[in-house]
């Protein structure tokens, strides 16, 4: 969490939401380099926390946003989150839209199945494959993504994004999560985000196609699209300067 000092009278906090549920404590790219003008800190997640009922869809995580912010006096927030937080962060701001003044998107999907109209990157078939090798492979599983994920990175980050894969399995919840956001449809929550909105999409993304970048643009209200040069699904990590860029042009 980074505390923001933006615009006069307007103080605003950015929140970075990760799309893996990690313990992780590595630093942040977009957080290293934005500390000049935030004050920054993460921490571990409370695996125990997760409840089945609550966070059995993504608008349990959504409500934990609106709660954390709500709880910590922080709005009006900056939400940068990517892939499936990039929804979450739009339907907490659906909810409770004063807690918020602008958010961020990083490689977002409103829906990754295919449907009439609708290029979402994946058959039902194939969603269900995934899910099928996260529950009876889940190492196996981690060990092919990875490298597909992270695009043209640099040396060393797809096995590290390997093993903060690799660090959910077995943890509560981890299956669960994932039938959340593969098999969620939100595309009609979209037209509910009233704050201003920047949708960044990587180049050759594995795992969201640039359709459905371009798709979440054209939906909600008040929003810019960036396509970023950076290849793979995990642009802040394999190009956290583009980022970073893109993120300070639009605040």
């Amino acid at each position: 969490m980074a505390v923001r000092r933006g615009r006069p009278q307007t103080p605003a906090a950015m929140s970075t939401a990760r799309s893996t549920r990690a313990q992780d404590d590595r630093p942040d790219p977009r957080a290293e380099a934005l500390r000049r003008r935030h004050q920054v800190g993460s921490g571990r997640s409370d695996r125990g926390a997760w409840d089945p009922e609550r966070h059995g869809s993504l608008d349990g995580y959504a409500d934990d946003v609106v709660d954390l912010i709500d709880g910590l006096g922080l709005a009006p927030v900056v939400l940068v989150g990517h892939s499936v937080s990039g929804i979450i962060g739009a339907l907490a701001v659906a909810r409770a839209p004063e807690c918020f003044d602008r958010l961020i998107m990083v490689g977002p999907s409103a829906r990754f199945i295919d449907d009439e109209g609708y290029v979402g990157g994946f058959t039902r078939e194939q969603i269900e494959a995934v899910l099928h090798d996260i529950d009876h492979d889940f190492a196996g599983w981690a060990r092919a993504m990875a490298p597909a994920l992270v695009g043209d990175a640099p040396p060393g980050v797809a096995e590290e994004l390997e093993g903060l894969m690799r660090s959910n399995d077995g943890a509560p919840g981890a299956s669960g999560m994932a039938r959340a956001f593969l098999l969620a449809d939100h595309r009609a929550d979209l037209e509910r985000v009233r704050v201003p909105a920047l949708v960044m999409q990587a180049s050759k993304d594995p795992f969201v196609p640039v359709e459905v970048g371009r798709y979440i643009e054209s939906r909600l209200p008040h929003s810019e699209f960036v396509q970023l040069a950076a290849t793979g699904h995990f642009p802040s990590l394999s190009a956290p300067a583009e980022v970073v860029a893109a993120i300070r042009a639009f605040l």
